[in-house]
């Protein structure tokens, strides 16, 4: 792998800040040297068209001074993967997202362009599939994929929108801390928790988390770990 190039962001929007505002120049940095960005629209937050969502993020994209497309405006979405200089995956469902990547090939392709050094940006459902599996996404399984395998561009998983419980809640459901340690039964891989704000900047081995919280690892068998923006999570790049 070529130094893969990867911004896994925990959420597009901010509280009480328009789509992707709080990031921009993050975005820009990263995307430094591009011209085509090649939107994956499929997740559909809300059940919103692919039509309605890449407007919303080719808006912020132009602004920038990037030309951005979405996969689903080629006949067939893998020759996007050989326009693009870069990606970026919206959020919304991870099951939907995941079982159209399956669909179209993208999966594959968008991996394989990735590991020969495209940058890659997801948010929320698009960072979920950053990861070995989409199993310790927040959604409902919608849709069915032919596969719970995603992109495997790191040796973990990620949970976006990580909460903490409130110690004043009267409900009575399991947290997402809960869900993890069920996760960790059946499986090996470290989950990544990143609280709302938060994103991981990584470079070949380097990762970097961006923002003002700190990002709660868990590992099998292991007390989970609080890692505070500006220590090192290389460690995760060992599986």
């Amino acid at each position: 792998m070529t130094n893969p190039k990867l911004l896994i962001v925990s959420t597009s929007t901010v509280h009480g800040k328009p789509y992707l505002s709080y990031i921009t120049k993050t975005v820009s940095e990263f995307f430094e040297g591009c011209k085509n960005i090649a939107f994956v629209p499929y997740a559909r937050p809300s059940g919103i068209s692919h039509d309605t969502y890449t407007a919303k993020a080719k808006e912020v994209f132009e602004a920038l001074g990037f030309q951005l497309k979405g996969v689903h405006e080629w006949e067939h979405p893998k020759d996007a993967a050989q326009w693009a200089d870069g990606f970026f995956t919206g959020g919304g469902n991870t099951f939907v997202l995941t079982n159209m990547l399956y669909q179209t090939g993208l999966m594959e392709e968008i991996r394989e362009a990735v590991k020969a050094g495209k940058p890659y940006m997801g948010t929320s459902a698009g960072s979920n599939i950053t990861g070995l599996s989409i199993n310790t996404t927040n959604d409902m399984p919608i849709v069915y994929p032919p596969s719970f395998e995603a992109l495997g561009l790191v040796p973990f998983n990620i949970n976006p929108h990580y909460l903490d419980p409130d110690p004043n809640s009267k409900h009575m459901g399991e947290t997402r801390e809960t869900r993890i340690n069920e996760f960790h039964a059946f499986n090996q891989q470290a989950v990544v928790g990143l609280r709302e704000g938060s994103s991981l900047r990584i470079e070949g081995n380097k990762i970097e988390l961006l923002g003002e919280l700190p990002a709660r690892i868990f590992q099998k068998d292991q007390k989970p770990l609080e890692v505070e923006p500006g220590e090192s999570l290389e460690f995760l790049m060992t599986p």
